[in-house]
């Protein structure tokens, strides 16, 4: 039972934004601050789509908050940590997070990513789950590798199925515009105490709902994430102690450990491109409506004014140019994560998710693997300066004009895959049927080869519970992974826009595309740092510096987020 049903794939070398975003969704593991995350404001009719509902506004449109009390965890949150569960499973211990059932049996259909191979429609695993939660669901799974595309090409006709599950990293153009259009008000159903018909979504925390407010009313069913839910940079512990390297804690101690460690002639190289983790150690805030930030100074800036950009990618670029990062990192092939694996890689940053993802695999074939992850430092060497991420970034959605038969079977869907750990609902999504899909042996659920190709990312889609992490084969690494969130969580600011869901208008929609690939080229000694600043230059004579005027009157208008 772990919201991490697979370990997301690292992808091709050198960090992208999208593609990194899209392949840590393959474990439910939600949008970790970095892509715009998009709503808008206005009536929910459709009328003024840019800006944000925040604040009092706000708080009239979310649901009651309800804590579950099935199943208290052994790690609480803390400093916007997922809890933590760390015991065995005991399946006749196993509470059931909804009395009654609650789908009467109307069909209805769902579009949701995917990523990997779809099950065939009625699998054992999809009837399994029909039958418990009372729904008769279609699945139309599409890659979510391209799923902007077959999402765009959806809402703009005239056929939206009934439900939609929608990536935040998706919502740009005229997406972000859809959504407010071709999507239902939940508020009748869901707002106050009306969601306690669905305990397991009044569960879900008030500051995730709050980031599923769309065009002024609430349309998003979120999946809640860790706002301590930092990219992690990884270390072979094993390695480490194998060569009696020391960890080390500041910038400069990196460089001169890397330049130790690298051997090209034994193909060990000292890590894979550490651009995400760089952005964290010199305090650079994500991109997107996250990288808008009020300072100490009163001033209104984007991340690529802070000085620091500047020092991150400087640092980065010292370590392509020292020659300790992989070759073919810089040549972004093939999967870093593999190289971690193999040891031709001894750091690496990625979702924290593949703590757990890189512990299982190895287990087997190389007892003696260990992955760490590295405490992030600060450009000093002091505390780092960290910056929370948004409290959700992928959602459910129902069509408008859809009928009541379908919006409460929707929601009841919503809310049996919103279980939290420690019920029979949460066991039945993540593991199908005992028997059928797994075995249970000392505690420790086990899937079969019909498990691993049916039990995949569908109904973990729909919504979830509050973060946390619970691996009973590999307990210790849920641990591990809850108090490095906690350690790091200590040093975490929020942004002036955190926990709004805001919608640029359109004619800003390109202004920042270019900065992704500048750094990547930077980095890598194929651009000049006059090129990044020239870049800057034009981001604020194009746009920039009236988009700061637009932020500015928005902020004003609904507060800060801080």
């Amino acid at each position: 039972m772990t919201p991490n049903a697979a370990s997301p794939s690292s992808g091709p070398s050198g960090p992208s934004r999208r593609s990194f975003l899209a392949s840590t969704a393959v474990a439910t593991a939600a949008v970790a601050g970095g892509m715009p995350l998009l709503a808008a404001c206005g009536d929910s009719g459709g009328g003024e789509r840019e800006g944000t509902t925040s604040g009092k506004a706000a708080d009239k449109l979310l649901p009651a908050f309800v804590a579950s009390t099935v199943a208290n965890p052994d790690l609480p949150s803390k400093n916007g940590s997922a809890a933590g569960y760390t015991g065995k499973v005991d399946l006749a211990a196993l509470k059931a997070s909804v009395p009654e059932k609650l789908g009467t049996g109307a069909p209805f259909k769902i579009m949701s990513p995917f990523w990997g191979s779809p099950p065939k429609a009625g699998c054992a695993y999809y009837k399994a789950l029909d039958a418990a939660a009372g729904t008769k669901i279609t699945w139309q799974n599409q890659d979510g590798n391209t799923y902007g595309e077959k999402l765009g090409a959806v809402l703009a006709s005239s056929s939206i199925p009934d439900m939609v599950v929608v990536p935040g990293w998706e919502l740009v153009g005229k997406i972000a515009n859809a959504v407010t259009a071709k999507f239902m008000d939940l508020g009748p159903y869901l707002a106050g105490d009306k969601v306690k018909k669905y305990p397991n979504l009044a569960a879900i925390p008030s500051d995730a709902w709050r980031m599923g407010i769309f065009g002024g009313a609430l349309r998003g069913i979120p999946m809640p994430s860790a706002t301590a839910g930092f990219i992690t940079p990884f270390y072979r512990k094993d390695i480490f102690d194998k060569k009696g390297y020391s960890v080390p804690k500041s910038p400069d101690e990196f460089l001169s450990w890397a330049k130790e460690a690298t051997s090209a002639k034994a193909k060990v190289w000292a890590c894979a491109d550490m651009s995400w983790t760089a952005w964290n150690i010199f305090g650079v805030r994500g991109s997107g409506t996250v990288g808008w930030n009020i300072g100490d100074d009163g001033k209104l800036t984007y991340r690529v004014e802070q000085p620091e950009y500047l020092e991150a990618l400087e640092w980065v670029r010292k370590l392509f140019d020292a020659g300790v990062v992989h070759p073919d990192d810089k040549a972004r092939t093939g999967d870093q994560g593999q190289r971690f694996t193999a040891g031709q890689v001894l750091v690496y940053n990625d979702n924290i998710a593949s703590w757990y993802g890189k512990t299982a695999e190895q287990a087997a074939s190389n007892p003696d693997f260990e992955i760490e992850g590295m405490d992030i430092f600060g450009a000093d060497g002091g505390d780092p300066k960290l910056w929370a991420a948004q409290p959700a970034g992928i959602w459910s959605m129902i069509r408008k004009g859809a009928s009541k038969a379908t919006i409460e079977n929707a929601l009841a869907a919503a809310d049996f895959a919103a279980a939290p750990y420690g019920t029979k609902e949460r066991m039945l999504v993540d593991y199908g049927v005992e028997g059928t899909h797994y075995t249970v042996k000392n505690g420790v659920p086990v899937k079969n080869d019909l498990g691993n190709s049916e039990v995949l990312n569908a109904w973990v889609m729909l919504a979830a519970p509050a973060a946390y992490y619970a691996h009973p084969d590999f307990p210790e690494t849920a641990r591990k992974q809850v108090e490095w969130q906690q350690r790091m969580g200590a040093f975490m600011k929020k942004t002036s826009t955190f926990g709004m869901n805001i919608v640029e208008p359109t004619r800003y929609a390109n202004l920042s595309s270019q900065f992704e690939q500048l750094e990547l080229d930077y980095v890598r000694g194929n651009r000049k740092l006059s090129d990044v600043q020239a870049a800057i230059s034009t981001w604020k004579s194009s746009g920039g510096d009236k988009l700061r005027d637009w932020y500015k009157e928005l902020i004003d208008k609904n507060g800060s987020g801080h």
